[in-house]
């Protein structure tokens, strides 16, 4: 019996193996690339905030114009990134994600031609219809990847990105600003040169390296493919029963539109910070960007790492998404209020715990959505509910029209601290999805086999 039972045990844990193989190679290869093409990404919508004295100072861009064309980004990137990711779904994510990037290359080497408002508007415009597709597909690119079990994890080390961006960009962005003209350019034009050329360069890496779906891979065994699709294919059985799977039933549907303001909270909350973290350290140390402004702007970036390596590992461990995604934005907004009116250390700390919480809780937040909807209601909600991003554009303006309408330059940064506390209580009274109706319940969880068809790549 005891020879039986232990045979049972063996036959019983081999997929298991299989499939822990699969996903560790797929992390292996796929997790450093798709981190650094994020942090390529938001290094190039973010250096605007480096460039903003620059701007003000040799093309004459105001402060109002500033905050306009730094979220006018936001209106392009938002709108498009719908149909950016049908098109991925219907094409594949090594073309499409390969053609962003050139694209978006392109359009941020263009900033450096800018001579005023109106082309600091378009090419700001240009810039988010080029980058709308990429951060939808790769949400919905790991989905085809990663089972429900390790996906915070995932989502993690790819948000690792933004602090990564932030952290490099700080430092890069200042010496570029700092370092001797050449070649007839100023150093912001260089920037802006250097910058939107890694994006080029790694637009043609992609294309060589990435592989659209498992069963394209070459590289992982047939036997550890065969397990991991089998996987896939049951979690998406699982969806079909909780969550839409059509387009139409998805744009209606209450859970996903509450998605969307959710993330569009976030998103203010970030770009809050990002679009003028390096405007208040300057404040803060009394001293112009550059270098040492850069390399000081790092330390948030740097606790960001930190915080968005654990956290989500740690909610898939102890399986709290919502509960720590709902903790970590109230510290974050408790700390946002405390910053104001800080002194420089403490003013740096409370930066430091606000910019780690904005971050950290994003791949938190995504694992809600990714583990709701199916099929091309997925790629439809995940680029919907991006469309968020339409914080980014709100985030300064709101800034600027509190400051003014108050009078205090602190004013914004409350009412940011604000929006942060009450999306907090919304992510922690967001309940967990039940079976619909007149669909089969297919019990036992994300991690228990379905029998789904691992031939269905159609997602």
């Amino acid at each position: 019996m005891h020879q039986i039972s232990s045979s049972h045990t063996a036959a019983a844990d081999a997929p298991l193996n299989k499939l822990d193989c699969a996903i560790a190679r797929a992390v292996k290869r796929l997790a450093p690339f798709l981190m650094a093409m994020y942090v390529v990404s938001f290094l190039d919508r973010a250096n605007i905030g480096f460039a903003k004295q620059a701007l003000q100072t040799s093309v004459g861009i105001s402060e109002s114009t500033y905050a306009l064309g730094a979220g006018l980004f936001f209106i392009s990137y938002s709108l498009l990134g719908f149909p950016s990711n049908l098109i991925l779904h219907k094409v594949g994510a090594k073309f499409w994600m390969s053609f962003l990037m050139v694209g978006w290359g392109l359009a941020s080497m263009g900033t450096m031609f800018v001579s005023g408002s109106t082309s600091f508007y378009l090419l700001r415009l240009l810039l988010g219809v080029l980058e709308a597709g990429f951060f939808p597909g790769a949400i919905l690119y790991l989905t085809y990847w990663f089972p429900n079990r390790v996906r915070g994890r995932i989502l993690g080390l790819f948000y690792l990105g933004v602090p990564l961006a932030l952290v490099i960009g700080g430092p890069l962005s200042g010496l570029l600003l700092q370092m001797h003209p050449l070649g007839g350019l100023r150093n912001w034009q260089w920037m802006f040169l250097a910058e939107g050329f890694m994006a080029v360069a790694m637009g043609f890496a992609a294309f060589w390296f990435l592989d659209s779906r498992p069963a394209n891979a070459k590289w992982i065994p047939p036997s550890e493919k065969q397990a991991l699709t089998e996987a896939l294919a049951s979690e998406e059985m699982q969806r079909r029963s909780t969550g839409p799977a059509n387009l139409l039933p998805m744009l209606r549907d209450p859970r996903v539109l509450g998605f969307v303001l959710i993330y569009a909270l976030i998103q203010m909350s970030v770009y809050g910070a990002i679009f003028y973290l390096p405007a208040e350290v300057s404040a803060l140390m009394h001293k112009p960007a550059g270098l040492e402004v850069g390399l000081v702007t790092a330390i948030p970036w740097i606790c960001a790492l930190c915080a968005v390596y654990w956290l989500p590992k740690a909610a898939d461990k102890w399986n709290g998404h919502r509960q720590l995604a709902a903790l970590t934005l109230l510290i974050a907004g408790c700390a946002g209020f405390a910053f104001p009116t800080a002194g420089p250390r403490m003013g740096l700390a409370a930066l430091s715990i606000a910019v780690s919480g904005f971050i950290a809780v994003q791949p938190l937040f995504w694992t809600f959505p990714t583990a709701y909807m199916a099929d091309r209601a997925k790629a439809g909600g995940i680029a919907l509910i991006g469309s968020g991003n339409l914080g980014g554009f709100l985030a300064p303006n709101v800034k600027v029209w509190a400051d003014q309408y108050s009078h205090s330059q602190r004013a914004g940064l409350y009412l940011l601290a604000g929006i942060t506390v009450v999306n907090a209580g919304l992510i922690f009274f967001t309940g967990n999805p039940r079976p619909r109706q007149g669909r089969p319940e297919l019990g036992g969880g994300y991690n228990r086999s379905h029998g789904g068809d691992p031939t269905n790549e159609s997602n």
